[in-house]
């Protein structure tokens, strides 16, 4: 075999890999803002509604606590776009794309919570609230196996050293 036929990784810079890893995360971003910017949407309309003031206290605590946790997600999905606009041309890139992650992982953390009282709020105003445990919790487990064990598995699992 020859060098190039056995050469694993990328052979480039810290600057290509930044703009690299930056227009993937961007891509990723994307998907993400769309999701949460909708469901945050929706639950900005919810308050407005007729059966809002017939919802039990609790039902309202949920309901704020759901909207904040969407704020909080679309502010740090929405993060990434806002800081490479401002460091935009000042040879940082490699740390933005750092930062730009975190903020990322946080919003998608933040988006798990926002869909999870969600769902919590809409079953127990569909169901009286009965038997919600179970299902609110097989979907957690599952958004977390889909979110974070599955990639956390194929990174341990597919990553060479």
């Amino acid at each position: 075999m020859t060098t190039q036929e056995t050469r694993t990784g990328r052979d480039e810079t810290e600057e290509e890999r930044a703009d690299r890893m930056w227009g993937e995360l961007i891509q990723e971003v994307r998907v993400a803002q769309t999701g949460v910017q909708i469901l945050f949407g929706f639950l900005l309309t919810v308050v407005f509604q007729q059966k809002y003031a017939q919802l039990a206290d609790v039902d309202k605590t949920i309901y704020v606590v759901t909207v904040v946790l969407g704020a909080a997600a679309t502010g740090a999905l929405i993060g990434p776009v806002s800081l490479h606009r401002l460091v935009a041309g000042r040879k940082v890139k490699p740390q933005a794309v750092r930062l730009a992650s975190r903020l990322t992982s946080i919003g998608l953390f933040l988006l798990l919570a926002t869909m999870t009282a969600s769902l919590v709020l809409i079953l127990r105003v569909a169901t009286g609230g009965s038997g919600i445990t179970w299902v609110v919790g097989m979907v957690v487990v599952w958004y977390l196996l889909c979110w974070y064990a599955l990639p956390l598995w194929a990174r341990r699992r597919h990553t060479t050293r």
